[in-house]
């Protein structure tokens, strides 16, 4: 198997995908945008071959690149980064070098839409929130009418909570609408609800080896906007219902052989016309692992190496994992400046059983998931509460 591999170099983790394909017996030939003496020493050791590029955004030097390992190993059977910021630039070489064990250009295109997701999930049976795509404000302003304040306004296309705007009024509205004028903008229906993932791997036929369930403890979108704090754990399992909804997703979608991070809001109450307390509604699916360090949370949440098995079924071998974890993994991301009642060290001193380690993050990360992370996982759910109630708690 010929495994072409775009950017494994970021984020510095994505070495061990190509440390797993290796252990599968796959032929792993990266592109890389940074010097090769400068790429860590386990990425080197796990590739069979680097072609360095100037810049992903150059196609013609990613073509080129692609063109080069063709011509010296053969066709090209895989081409992937698992990574957001290259899908289309993955699908694209797909299409030009006629590999069909990915999403076309076309395909990933629509899928990044997030008006075009909800069709989805609507044939997954999974409700969603109502919407438009407005072009002038006297549009949005018709949408309000029909659904009331508040709004949510975001691009059609993104990822993260960038010029995502929670709008309560008109004047808002107006203010938010020609800020982003210029942009490619969805206007919903404001949902009151928890947000949680379904994050797993199908294999070549579409069937689901493994799942996940992640839940946030805070709001995402307060803590880009709000500067506020925001956590996340895994949990310590996925209910069938849960599980037939992840699998009726990915059939939707027609996920084979890769990760996928699917987004879901939870109704905190009843929702008429909508759906009962408790009740999923489909947000968005990303086609790739989930993000930031959530892989090595699933990995510590699961005791296994997640990179070693997305290899596995990259590479046909049958696998699955337990329903019932041992523990459950997450993050508690503080922001510098909140007056905390305790602090780092006072954190890991209360729950150094449970510790995995703290990070101080960079301001390119930290704006997502604070300026500090504390790591830990956790055997029962009463201790992980007690963990974030200390580690948010304020004077």
């Amino acid at each position: 198997m010929n495994f072409l591999f775009i950017s494994p170099n970021y984020p510095e983790s994505f070495w061990m995908f190509c440390r797993g394909l290796k252990r599968q017996g796959a032929r792993v030939l990266a592109v890389v945008d940074q010097p090769y003496d400068s790429l860590k020493p386990e990425l080197r050791a796990n590739i069979d071959e680097c072609f360095v590029v100037k810049s992903f955004h150059d196609y013609q030097e990613v073509l080129r690149a692609a063109g080069y390992f063709t011509w010296k190993y053969g066709k090209i059977d895989w081409i992937e980064s698992n990574n957001e910021a290259w899908l289309t630039l993955d699908a694209r070489l797909r299409d030009d070098f006629h590999v069909t064990t990915g999403f076309s250009l076309e395909q990933i295109t629509e899928f990044q839409s997030k008006a075009a997701m909800k069709q989805y999930y609507e044939r997954a049976g999974v409700p969603v929130s109502r919407y438009c795509l407005p072009k002038t404000l006297e549009e949005a302003r018709a949408f309000v009418q029909e659904v009331g304040f508040p709004v949510v306004l975001k691009p059609d296309h993104g990822v993260g909570a960038s010029f995502t705007y929670k709008i309560s009024d008109d004047a808002q509205l107006v203010s938010c609408f020609e800020q982003t004028r210029d942009l490619h903008m969805i206007l919903e229906e404001y949902i009151d609800a928890d947000v949680i993932t379904l994050d797993g791997i199908t294999d070549q036929d579409g069937q689901i080896r493994f799942l996940g369930s992640m839940e946030y403890v805070g709001n995402c979108m307060d803590s880009v906007q709000q500067h506020d704090s925001i956590g996340t754990y895994y949990t310590f399992d996925v209910s069938a219902d849960y599980r037939q909804i992840a699998q009726r997703v990915a059939d939707s979608f027609g996920i084979r052989s890769r990760f996928f991070h699917g987004e879901y809001f939870r109704l905190r109450e009843d929702k008429p016309g909508l759906g009962k307390k408790g009740m999923l509604m489909g947000l968005e699916v990303n086609f790739r692992p989930p993000g930031g360090f959530a892989p090595d949370l699933l990995n510590y949440s699961n005791d296994m190496d997640i990179y070693d098995l997305w290899a596995q079924v990259i590479t046909g071998h049958e696998t699955s994992v337990s329903s019932r974890l041992k523990f459950s993994a997450g993050f508690a991301g503080r922001r510098n400046g909140v007056p905390y009642r305790y602090s780092v060290h006072e954190i890991e001193d209360m729950f150094r059983p449970e510790l995995l380690n703290t990070e101080y993050l960079p301001p390119a990360f930290a704006a997502a998931m604070g300026d500090v992370t504390i790591k830990a996982r956790f055997t029962s759910m009463e201790r992980r509460a007690e963990f974030f109630l200390k580690a948010f708690e304020r004077q």
